[in-house]
């Protein structure tokens, strides 16, 4: 077998049969799928050369969602830790590394099945699971210690688009993540030079970073192959802005002036409330009434935080058990009038359009459904670290990004855990932006900010008028 960059490939031969498979995919690293796919193709035909019945493939199926509840969780034994965790309905491991492989059922046994590996079993023990030959126990997940700084500074991406190193940080290690789905703890033998275990692709290989006159760090040379440290996020320069295509006010003016797209009667009609009259200890930093957004400009009028009344008593919900934890939430975004969308569309050229909704179809944002926040400490009140800052468009903002330190991850995870529990789905591009599973109730709507009813004592806030 053999990989190259978007290419993996299966040869099997048995000469004493005069039988040959050949299998191709068009996908980096999948030699799971073209080996398990080239040995079955040999024993049908074994079978059918033979005038036998064929044999049954090994099929495998999704975990119902009342088998995945229980299992969920951290396990670790000696060096060894994974985690079961959900994502959307799929039951998912992930690894010491980050990275993800899927779990299903080969007729009432959990299997491991993915392009990564196939075949290894999980069985459940009374307290933890057995993985392969590996008994694990439940443990509960803490609060990891911040990285010491020398390595958190060599945490990033390294290479090219077609070849990612991702230097990531785990329990006081630095890992590395390379050809996608390889990832390795790294031993460090002196300042700035780490080696690669003595098993796996890259044995005993040395990794060697290479810091500028300010510290920081500018390659990593592998094997004699230097990868150059790749700029991602805004501390490098590179948080995407766009020049609109043409002056906002005029788009504004057109916006205003356009009318939502017809839909069905919805279920419910429009309920928003002010997310801080529920909750006085949700934080805003909406960045839509600055000019710190993609646009540069301001585009809302008032910097405040709506949602409809379910979706906005579940946040407050999320908001309290964090408490509990030590953190408060800091909303960024939440209903977005639908003009704003209309201006965020005709304001983004063609090839940078993947950033914005198409207000022909609106937005989880116009159904007053949808919010974009984060953590903050309640005893400093400021925002906690995370893998990416917010509305960043690099692939650190993707919610399974496997890169960052563990303080990082572990907060991104705290904040979808809590979300999740109270009725909210995390947009897999975003890890900052989550859906209220009832948002397919309400309508695209295009009320203003200072056209939604605000109580007092003597009102009820029941309508939005």
């Amino acid at each position: 077998n053999g990989a190259v960059y978007g290419f993996a490939t299966q040869l099997e031969a048995l000469p004493n049969d005069s039988l040959g498979v050949v299998v191709v995919s068009t996908l980096d690293m999948s030699n799971t799928v073209t080996g398990r796919v080239a040995d079955e193709a040999l024993r049908l035909m074994l079978a059918a050369r033979a005038g036998k019945p064929l044999p049954e493939l090994p099929v495998t199926f999704p975990v119902p969602a009342a088998r995945i509840k229980p299992i969920l969780g951290h396990y670790g034994s000696g060096t060894r830790a994974v985690d079961l965790i959900q994502r959307d309905s799929e039951l998912v491991l992930r690894d010491a590394g980050g990275l993800l492989t899927s779990i299903r059922l080969l007729h009432d046994t959990l299997i491991v099945d993915d392009r990564r590996a196939f075949g290894a079993r999980i069985r459940t023990v009374s307290n933890g699971i057995i993985l392969g030959r590996d008994t694990l126990v439940r443990t509960a997940v803490t609060k990891p210690p911040p990285p010491a700084k020398r390595l958190a500074a060599l945490v990033g991406e390294y290479g090219w688009d077609y070849d990612i190193l991702y230097v990531s940080e785990r329990d006081g290690k630095l890992y590395a993540t390379i050809e996608w789905l390889f990832s390795y703890p790294l031993e460090e033998l002196a300042p700035e030079v780490f080696s690669f275990p003595k098993t796996g692709l890259y044995d005993s290989e040395r990794v060697t970073f290479t810091r500028d006159a300010r510290g920081k760090p500018t390659q990593i040379m592998v094997g004699g192959v230097v990868f150059p440290r790749r700029s991602v996020g805004p501390e490098s320069g590179t948080q995407l802005r766009i020049t609109p295509l043409r002056p906002v006010a005029e788009l504004r003016r057109e916006a205003l002036a356009a009318k939502p797209p017809k839909e069905p009667p919805s279920a419910r009609q429009p309920d928003l409330v002010e997310l801080v009259k529920l909750d006085p200890s949700i934080k805003l930093e909406i960045r839509y009434a600055t000019a710190n957004n993609f646009l540069g400009t301001p585009v809302y009028s008032q910097a405040r935080a709506f949602m409809q009344r379910p979706a906005a008593e579940a946040l407050v919900r999320v908001s309290h058990s964090l408490h509990a934890q030590g953190f408060g939430l800091l909303v960024h975004d939440a209903y977005r009038p639908w003009y704003v969308t209309k201006i965020f569309w005709d304001a983004t050229p063609a090839d940078k359009k993947w950033l914005v909704a198409n207000p022909a179809e609106g937005s989880k944002h116009n159904r007053g459904s949808a919010v974009d926040l984060t953590l903050y400490d309640l005893e400093t009140g400021q925002p906690v670290e995370q893998v990416s800052t917010y509305d960043e468009s690099t692939t650190r903002a993707y919610a399974d990004y496997p890169g960052g330190t563990s303080v990082q991850r572990w907060h991104r995870a705290v904040l979808r855990a809590a979300m999740e529990a109270q009725g909210f789905d995390a947009l897999p591009a975003e890890w900052w932006h989550f859906d209220h599973r009832d948002w397919r109730q309400y309508p695209i709507t295009n009320i203003t900010f200072d056209k939604i009813y605000s109580p007092n004592r003597n009102a009820d806030n029941r309508r939005t008028k």
